[in-house]
């Protein structure tokens, strides 16, 4: 959704404002007096897991955020932090609400939005509690591959899947360090369970899985390996 298109030139100077990278715009726990639009930039929504700050996604232009302390006027269920130099609309109570009664379209866009936001998190939430690096690599994969079926409206897992994602994005999905990433991805490449775009013929940054079925038998398999130590 991209709430932004339905606002006038004149919103758009009214509300807009920019920021740089690290700009901290709102913590967990703090009360909530703005939403915002992402005109341009990227912002990072991070909630603290056990004790960990984790990422819980990443939000690129045309996105919204932090609606939901407008809509339940309760504190902030995350923190959001600025993770290039961005422009945002930073939209306060009163223009939200006009917002949502003068265009029926947006709050169906918004609410359709925030479902599918919501499973995502969970998904997220699944991935980070996992025991094991390995096993958030290969789930955050397998997660990405389906996402990728689902869209194509394919549902065999005999198929090779491109997967439009750069190795920092699954870093910060799977919430862990670049150089981890990078030591599983390499493990996984000697297996033949995936493979650089390039290598595959297709231009641009990304990976491949060339079955996901086999990927999903390779989850099983740490799965096993947590549980009993050695298989």
């Amino acid at each position: 959704m991209d709430p932004g298109a339905h606002v006038t030139d004149s919103l758009l100077d009214r509300f807009a404002r920019d920021y740089e990278a690290g700009t901290v715009l709102f913590r967990e726990g703090e009360p909530g007096d703005f939403m915002y639009v992402i005109q341009a930039g990227e912002v990072e929504i991070r909630r603290t897991i056990s004790d960990v700050e984790r990422v819980l996604a990443v939000l690129p232009a045309g996105e919204f955020f932090g609606e939901m302390a407008l809509i339940n006027s309760r504190p902030r269920s995350a923190t959001a932090v600025v993770r290039r130099p961005s422009r945002l609309l930073v939209i306060e109570p009163r223009t939200f609400e006009a917002m949502i009664r003068g265009k029926t379209e947006i709050a169906v866009r918004m609410i359709k939005t925030m479902a599918g936001r919501l499973e995502r998190a969970n998904q997220q939430i699944e991935i980070l509690l996992l025991p094991s690096a390995n096993h958030r690599v290969v789930q955050c994969l397998r997660r990405l591959a389906e996402e990728q079926l689902e869209a194509a409206g394919h549902h065999g897992l005999e198929a090779a899947i491109y997967i439009p994602a750069q190795l920092e994005d699954i870093a910060a999905r799977a919430a862990l360090a670049p150089h981890e990433v990078a030591e599983i991805m390499e493990r996984l490449e000697s297996a033949s369970l995936v493979m650089h775009a390039e290598d595959a013929g297709i231009p641009g940054a990304g990976y491949v899985v060339p079955e996901v079925g086999r990927l999903l038998e390779f989850l099983e398999f740490l799965e096993l390996k947590e549980r009993f130590g050695r298989v």
